[in-house]
């Protein structure tokens, strides 16, 4: 197992194809957000959300060394508010969160934009670290595996299967009951 995180290995473990449109919660410069425009090109988009502006102008410019500036979309957004994406409802199929809920206070509105945001049956990724490996637990909110299932599940989200990521973190893989 990788003593650190792979977006390519991991991108390769998700239920992504051509044509799909997937959220990346926390995007940061595009660590994942690229390897998923690989997936999703040719007509698919990827929505990169975040607060810091630099990293999104710093993966707009990847992106178009990348070739990809037409698949990926980067957008400021505060996930921490109530319809904090300014996405549509039921306007993507998966939302990916990776290194993000353990540096947030209110988890809940996180997992409530992504379901908002998901279409019916969709998925829900999340990458997060393992409390006990954060190397600065300081002015942090680590989440436990169990804690996030739970969450998610009060969420009408259900567990699909866990991924195996790295020894520093774990993966969870939800798909969105259709009838929530």
């Amino acid at each position: 197992m990788p003593s650190f995180l792979n977006p390519q290995t991991i991108v390769n473990l998700l239920p992504l194809s051509e044509n799909m449109v997937v959220a990346d919660f926390g995007c940061g410069n595009g660590y994942f957000s690229i390897e998923l425009a690989k997936k999703v090109k040719p007509n698919g988009r990827v929505i990169a959300l975040d607060i810091w502006k630099p990293s999104l102008e710093s993966l707009s410019f990847k992106a178009k060394v990348e070739g990809l500036n037409n698949i990926i979309q980067p957008k400021w957004a505060n996930l921490e508010l109530d319809k904090g994406s300014g996405l549509d409802n039921a306007s993507c199929d998966l939302v990916f969160m990776a290194n993000i809920l353990f540096e947030v206070k209110d988890k809940k509105q996180l997992i409530k934009e992504a379901q908002r945001i998901l279409k019916p049956e969709g998925f829900l990724v999340i990458i997060e670290w393992e409390p006990d490996k954060l190397p600065n637990k300081q002015f942090l909110f680590p989440i436990s595996k169990q804690e996030v299932i739970e969450l998610a599940e009060s969420f009408n989200f259900h567990l699909e299967r866990e991924l195996v990521v790295a020894v520093t973190h774990y993966g969870l893989l939800f798909k969105l009951n259709s009838n929530y």
